[in-house]
């Protein structure tokens, strides 16, 4: 991103609308992204396969919620909004999230009956972590340097969860028949809609011409090649390029899963949002 104009700090940014804009519609995908599914992985508390995995993926998923706080408080010193109501009180379509982020893990709910599906999870959190990584790599080149700084942070502590993931792919692949056959079955749904976290949204030409993140193109062939290289670790026949959903989140379509997840994330917020926690 040689030639492309830096900037320091917010107060920098304010001062150029047009980037202005830009930034907070990138820095709203990263943001929801990483609340929509640790919300998801939150949702696995006690009903993980064994209680060591249920410490790990409810760490993990702490660990991605607290990814999302930081883009959230880099809004809020944009002037976008205090970082609390920007999670907690906007409607599902404003919301900028994929939608591969925001499906249920399974029939049921938290609360009765959750047959959660456990490949589904892994695979999904597998493959959009391989999205992360690379994107998160993109941003360390960022014109916005808080975002340079705060996705160096991130990307230490995202290795350890790709590594968790990886191990658990593995796990899937080489076990039994049936662990397999969940794993193909998972791999094909995860299909449908991981072709959306690639969107960049309707500023995605401001977002790469101001040099904040590279292009959609770029971005989805470096996550194929590693994606590819998955396939063949774990043995499974490559499908093909990703489909994107019926809906596409970046532009605030969604399906009725997020207005759910979104109404339940918000509801003690939404009593009192002046409280004090």
């Amino acid at each position: 991103m040689a030639n492309i104009r830096q900037f320091e700090n917010a107060v920098e940014a304010k001062k150029d609308q047009e980037y202005l804009e830009a930034l907070n519609e990138l820095l709203f995908q990263l943001a929801d992204d990483d609340f929509i599914l640790a919300y998801r992985g939150s949702e696995w508390l006690g009903l993980a396969p064994h209680i060591e995995e249920d410490v790990a993926f409810s760490s993990m998923s702490q660990d991605t919620m607290g990814h999302a706080v930081m883009f959230y408080g880099m809004l809020e010193q944009l002037g976008a909004g205090k970082a609390d109501d920007l999670s907690q009180l906007r409607s599902a379509t404003d919301f900028r999230n994929a939608v591969l982020v925001e499906r249920k893990n399974g029939t049921g709910h938290y609360m009765e009956e959750p047959h959660y599906d456990w490949a589904y999870a892994i695979v999904r959190w597998f493959f959009y972590g391989l999205f992360k990584q690379v994107r998160l790599e993109s941003l360390t080149h960022s014109s916005y340097l808080p975002l340079v700084q705060v996705s160096k942070k991130i990307l230490t502590e995202h290795r350890y969860h790709l590594y968790h993931l990886q191990v658990w792919m593995n796990q899937l692949a080489n076990s039994t028949a049936e662990a397999r056959k969940r794993l193909s079955i998972a791999i094909e749904k995860v299909w449908a809609d991981v072709g959306g976290v690639f969107l960049l949204g309707p500023k995605a030409s401001e977002i790469v011409g101001f040099g904040l993140l590279e292009g959609e193109d770029l971005l989805t062939q470096r996550w194929i090649e590693r994606a590819k290289k998955a396939f063949d670790d774990y043995k499974i026949s490559w499908i093909g390029k990703p489909d994107v959903s019926e809906w596409n989140g970046r532009n605030g379509q969604h399906s009725a899963e997020l207005a759910e997840a979104v109404a339940t994330l918000s509801e003690v917020y939404r009593l009192d949002p002046t409280a004090g926690w």
